[in-house]
């Protein structure tokens, strides 16, 4: 049920919980910064469906659990 939250929330609220900056996120992403900051006011449920599916995992932090060294 969590996930459901999520979506409502804005792009860059989002981001900035998770400490990330447009740029940082771009770059995880690896989408041009003018993107991001294009749909950063809008909410994550409103984001064209092939962006979304490449951000989220980025920004409910779940890219980070595959790292191995933490």
């Amino acid at each position: 049920m969590l996930g459901w939250k999520v979506y409502g929330k804005t792009v860059k609220e989002l981001r900035k919980n998770q400490g990330l900056t447009a740029q940082e996120l771009a770059r995880r992403v690896k989408v041009n910064t003018s993107l991001i900051l294009r749909i950063d006011e809008m909410k994550l449920k409103d984001v064209p469906d092939p962006l979304r599916t490449r951000i989220t995992p980025v920004l409910k932090g779940e890219d980070t659990d595959k790292i191995p060294w933490l």
